[in-house]
């Protein structure tokens, strides 16, 4: 659930996951591999700021 939210705030955004890591510094493809480990929360904090929404969004199943 928390890579398909990511997914769905880059294609509000227009952006690419590739560009999302790229703008915050993160590895490549790191995001991707959300979709089968949590990534900590700094990593987390760094997209939500990103986005302007909270941690809470990632895990709240009625944002979707």
């Amino acid at each position: 659930m928390l890579l398909k939210k990511v997914r769905e705030l880059c294609e509000k955004k227009g952006i690419s996951i590739y560009r999302l890591e790229k703008d915050l510094g993160f590895p490549g493809a790191s995001i991707c591999k959300w979709g089968n480990s949590v990534p900590g929360v700094d990593k987390l904090k760094k997209v939500a700021d990103y986005f302007d929404v909270s941690i809470e969004y990632f895990f709240d199943n009625h944002n979707s």
